[in-house]
């Protein structure tokens, strides 16, 4: 079911949105001061890619420096990022169909919001370990 999901969320629009990332997070990388926001942008792009199999987990604390990076990334776009997903999850999740890619949509806004110190780890039948 992963690799059908995950092949028609590529089909469908994944694409767009992992490459809309990606080009966001080398626009990011330009300066040296957006590098750490790059890379977060690229783990959301690889997300968005394949989201089916995967979630999110709190990985190691990065301390204060974390915390601050994020309320950046909040202020500055994630708020923006997270209600753009929260509403595609809300649109999806009207038909029974759309209901998978709706959950997708959800889990990606929860990376959106808070991304520094998150990690992206495989899902299995027998629980979740990293990728």
């Amino acid at each position: 079911m992963k690799t059908i999901g995950n092949i028609l969320w590529f089909v469908l629009g994944g694409i767009w949105l992992a490459l809309g990332y990606a080009v966001g997070g080398l626009v990011m990388c330009l300066t040296i001061i957006g590098i750490p926001f790059g890379i977060q942008s690229f783990k959301l792009a690889g997300l968005a890619l394949w989201p089916f199999g995967y979630t999110t987990a709190m990985g190691k604390s990065g301390g204060c420096l974390e915390v601050v990076f994020n309320v950046i990334w909040l202020v500055l776009f994630g708020w923006a990022i997270f209600v753009a997903h929260l509403v595609l999850g809300a649109v999806l999740c009207v038909t029974i169909i759309g209901i998978p890619f709706g959950i997708q949509a959800f889990k990606i806004s929860t990376l959106a919001l808070w991304p520094f110190g998150r990690v992206i780890v495989r899902t299995s039948s027998h629980g979740v370990y990293q990728a």
